[in-house]
């Protein structure tokens, strides 16, 4: 008895199935990011972190290209930083005249700075933000350029710029415990030596 075979077995017809689209996808839809009509001053990659009050605690925001935009009509310089792949704003608000970067501290590389309303989230919201940069020399770089855009949107408000409070690094609880006593010790002095005079 012969066995069947592949060679022997019948073949099936091969047929060639072409399926039309149902739509066909031919205009490219441009999608717009309200950036056209700015030019980019500045673009460095950071870290972007939010300040939580409820939690008393940093929370990252984002990381990607933090930019300074300058409006080609208007020259009103804004702070954009998108986040990596998804290109979802972290970061979107005007640079006014009474930000202030401050140093994050223990970090040469990393300001903190006050917004009254960043506009990366709808309602606009009051943040407190830290970025992070790569190494000391970046930070530096965007403070230039920060306070560069800010003396530029400064002087388009007509005004001038406020002068910039000293900075004072905030103090560990024993630094603090520490100042206290030498507070008292002086008054302490002073009491002794009161004493000393009644006695004598």
């Amino acid at each position: 008895m012969a066995e069947t075979t592949d060679a022997l077995a019948p073949r099936e017809e091969e047929t060639d199935v072409h399926f039309e689209p149902v739509i066909r996808l031919t205009e490219q839809i441009d999608t717009k990011t309200n950036e056209e009509e700015e030019d980019v001053l500045f673009k460095m990659r950071a870290k972007l972190f939010r300040f939580d009050a409820d939690a008393a605690e940093w929370k990252e925001r984002g990381t990607g290209d933090v930019r300074l935009l300058a409006h080609k009509e208007t020259k009103k310089v804004r702070v954009v930083m998108r986040r990596d792949k998804t290109l979802k704003v972290c970061a979107n608000h005007v640079i006014t005249g009474d930000m202030r970067l401050q140093p994050n501290i223990g970090s040469d590389r990393s300001w903190v700075w006050k917004v009254a309303a960043d506009y990366s989230e709808t309602p606009p919201t009051a943040e407190t933000l830290a970025i992070r940069f790569a190494n000391s020399e970046n930070a530096a770089q965007f403070k230039a350029a920060f306070e560069k855009a800010q003396a530029t949107n400064v002087a388009l408000l007509g005004g001038a710029a406020p002068a910039a409070p000293p900075y004072e690094e905030e103090k560990t609880e024993e630094e603090k415990k520490e100042e206290e006593k030498k507070d008292e010790e002086p008054a302490a002095d002073s009491e002794k030596k009161d004493e000393e005079k009644k006695a004598e």
